[in-house]
């Protein structure tokens, strides 16, 4: 990948964003479907979901807005169109499966927005830039699974709603540490500042993050 990210550079891409002065942590559907052994999306990721609880603590502590995704259908619905049909295994989000379900950590404190979503993007149809907006964020610390998938969207359309993507390497994961990687690489050198969760601990911790 070293290779592939020299020839980004060489030509013009992967330049930094940075971060703004208010970030928030924006978690991207962590939920029992990616944990649980013999859901359709089971994943290794429990190393990227204990670290998005970290991040989700010291934001909570330091007083930092906490967002928290999740897909959601109605049983017998049009809801996500055609992104259900291209990926059937998405009917595990329908409305009472058990595999849509939070986990017991990370999960929403009282008080914390809870975006519901229907396509791979966290802004696609759903208030989140109004309530970001409202809020005063200008950076989201971008968490959450998948990397290629919902994660990848939601980045891109942060920065195209006029916010800092950082995503953060660590607490991102894939079924497959391929996909992520070159994901990670491709995000870092088109759409949003690819960073580690040491990073993202200090951007949460300082004052003035310019």
């Amino acid at each position: 990948m070293s290779d592939l990210a020299e020839d980004y550079r060489r030509h013009g891409f992967a330049a930094r964003i940075g971060a703004g002065e208010r970030p928030a942590v924006l978690v991207i559907d962590v939920c029992a479907a990616y944990l649980t052994d013999g859901s359709p999306l089971r994943a290794p990721v429990e190393d990227a979901v204990r670290a998005i609880s970290d991040l989700v603590a010291l934001a909570r502590a330091v007083g930092r807005p906490v967002v928290f995704t999740r897909v959601s259908f109605r049983p017998g619905s049009a809801d996500g169109g055609l992104f259900r049909r291209k990926v059937p295994a998405l009917s595990v989000f329908e409305e009472g499966h058990p595999l849509a379900d939070f986990l017991d950590d990370p999960a929403p404190a009282p008080g914390e927005v809870v975006v519901t979503k229907q396509y791979a993007s966290a802004f696609h149809g759903t208030s989140l830039a109004a309530t970001l907006v409202a809020q005063g964020v200008d950076t989201v610390l971008v968490t959450g699974l998948t990397t290629s998938g919902c994660v990848r969207a939601t980045a891109t359309d942060a920065m195209q709603n006029g916010l800092r993507p950082l995503v953060v390497a660590d607490a991102c994961g894939d079924r497959d540490p391929r996909l992520h990687e070159a994901n990670l690489l491709d995000l870092d050198a088109k759409y949003a500042d690819v960073i580690d969760l040491a990073a993202a601990a200090s951007i949460l911790r300082s004052d003035s993050t310019t």
